[in-house]
């Protein structure tokens, strides 16, 4: 057994690597949805397809890593030095078609040790509309570029004729070049930084200490679950709709305390759906891990030791883990954060102090247009305007910290840069008060914008979300935050209410988006004011 001190030296070292692969990513990507609202994970997989390591960026990525490992493992058993490999299919270990994952494997003793793993999302991938999201999709096909486990380079160089096929399908390939070329930078590095550590400690004396790693995190993990009361834990959460008539789309889950091991069972949800809020099977497992490390302790790490407690039950065919071919390209969002609110709902009882309440929903825009300035198309995400996090027996919620899915690590960027880069003036950006919901502890504030787009001709917008009829959960007695409410203010026309799932909607030059979005779920009963006396 490898020594208590270089056990703990060497997690920390790990967590390093990540972290300094995080920075290189993030100085180094071209688009604006990775260099500055952060959308991208690092990921350290050992040989036998474990999460070692994370970086503190978006859980719903990282959960998904070690599932496109063992795909990419059952492509290439025999993956070469030097080499990187790539892919994005979501019934393939992928979150969604827009999150694209580089893989550099690392050896010792001429063996596999390690996987140096990027993944980001790309601001464009093709299929049929801009920005990766199509609320009108019926199947995968009509939502992007679909990329199995492929090895991206030969002798270790890049295949030009495969990276020109790729960029070819998708709508900005200057941007994807860019963005592709900074993940595999950044997980070059990575696998430089993990060449180093082998050959200081050597493979095996690494491999051991790998091990003491994630045994401790199982301890840990362990000794928290087993405070819990033994017992069988139910709750739900609800989508608004899938885009297409069905609606209150139901996520239930059934958790069962055993012990120090937790049984999480979705049986019970709904049916798959015509729309793009399924989930693959990766992104449903991704979601129950991430709802779980949101109950251990926060300075505890996030590896596959962590959650060897945990055991996941769901059958294909519902929405939690949709048939291959089903169009998925919401999920990492939606149903991700119903997943994760149904279990947190379930379990609040068994540990009130560790429970949360609803963080907001995601509801994006993606606007395309030409800018006036430079002539040039551009496809334009909002980051801004995020809704509010959930209130906790700690405190107040945090106010437009973002959704569950991402717990804070996509950010919502320089509005002063995002004016340089795109034909945009944001009127205001202000906190919403009366969305959050109200608790012994409130949750956190929605946003209010106003931001007028000033294109050359007119612009188009998809909406691609949720949380228009229900807002945060609210946990323990508190109450749920408000829901948003989007409207575009055109010139000449009438205010519309925007849907949470429209495609080709036409915004004119000098039109307004005027943005509200939700509040986070309050925790425990608000306080009962006592009467006035009376005369």
């Amino acid at each position: 057994m490898p020594d208590p001190i270089t056990v703990a030296v060497l997690r920390h070292r790990l967590s390093a690597i990540a972290e300094e692969m995080g920075e290189a990513m993030l100085r180094t990507a071209y688009s604006q949805i990775l260099n500055s609202s952060r959308d991208f994970s690092i990921a350290l997989i050992d040989a036998r397809c474990r999460l070692v390591a994370q970086a503190d960026h978006i859980p719903v990525h990282v959960g998904a890593m070690p599932w496109a490992a063992r795909a990419l493992t059952e492509a290439f058993p025999e993956p070469a030095p030097g080499e990187v490999y790539l892919l994005n299919d979501p019934y393939r270990g992928g979150s969604h078609l827009p999150d694209l994952t580089v893989f550099v494997p690392v050896f010792g003793d001429r063996r596999l040790l390690f996987w140096s793993v990027v993944r980001a999302h790309h601001s464009d991938i093709g299929g049929a509309t801009h920005g990766a999201y199509n609320p009108a999709a019926t199947e995968i096909w009509q939502e992007g570029l679909r990329i199995p486990p492929i090895r991206l380079t030969e002798g270790g160089v890049l295949r030009e004729d495969l990276l020109a096929m790729l960029a070819l399908n998708v709508r900005h390939p200057r941007d994807f070049r860019g963005d592709l070329a900074a993940q595999i930078g950044a997980a070059r590095l990575g696998g430089q930084r993990l060449a180093s550590v082998v050959a200081e400690l050597g493979a095996a004396e690494l491999t051991r200490a790998v091990d003491a790693i994630l045994d401790a995190a199982e301890r840990q993990s362990r000794a928290i679950v087993a405070a819990w009361p033994d017992g069988v834990y139910e709750g739900a959460a609800f989508l608004d709709d899938d885009g297409f008539g069905r609606r209150d789309i139901r996520i239930h889950a059934r958790c069962t305390v055993a012990g120090s091991d937790l049984t999480v069972d979705l049986t019970g949800s709904d049916p798959q759906v015509t729309g793009f809020v399924n989930s693959s099977h990766a992104n449903m497992q991704s979601a129950v891990t991430m709802a779980f490390a949101f109950l251990l302790d926060p300075d505890q790490p996030r590896n596959d030791g962590a959650f060897r407690p945990l055991r996941v039950v769901a059958k294909p065919g519902t929405v939690v883990w949709a048939d291959e071919g089903a169009p998925v390209t919401m999920c990492t969002s939606h149903c991700a954060n119903e997943i994760v609110e149904a279990i947190v709902v379930a379990l609040a009882p068994a540990c009130p102090d560790r429970a949360m309440g609803g963080w907001g929903r995601r509801l994006r825009i993606a606007l395309a247009g030409r800018d006036p300035r430079n002539g040039r198309r551009f496809i334009w995400h909002m980051f801004q305007a995020r809704p509010g996090g959930g209130g906790s027996s700690e405190g107040v919620g945090w106010s437009t910290i973002g959704e569950w899915h991402s717990a804070g690590g996509i950010k919502f960027g320089s509005i002063e840069v995002a004016e340089t880069r795109f034909p945009l003036v944001f009127e205001t950006h202000e906190f919403r008060p009366g969305s959050e919901g109200a608790g012994r502890h409130r949750g956190g504030y929605g946003a209010a914008m106003r931001l007028r787009v000033e294109t050359d001709g007119p612009a188009v917008a998809n909406t691609a979300g949720e949380g228009v009829v229900h807002g945060a959960r609210g946990i323990l007695g508190g109450q749920d935050g408000a829901p948003h409410d989007y409207r575009l203010l055109a010139p000449g026309a009438a205010d519309r209410k925007l849907g949470s799932k429209e495609v080709g909607i036409a915004v004119p030059s000098g039109s307004v988006l005027d943005i509200r979005s939700g509040g986070g779920g309050g925790w425990g009963p608000p306080a009962v004011e006592a009467a006035a006396p009376a005369g």
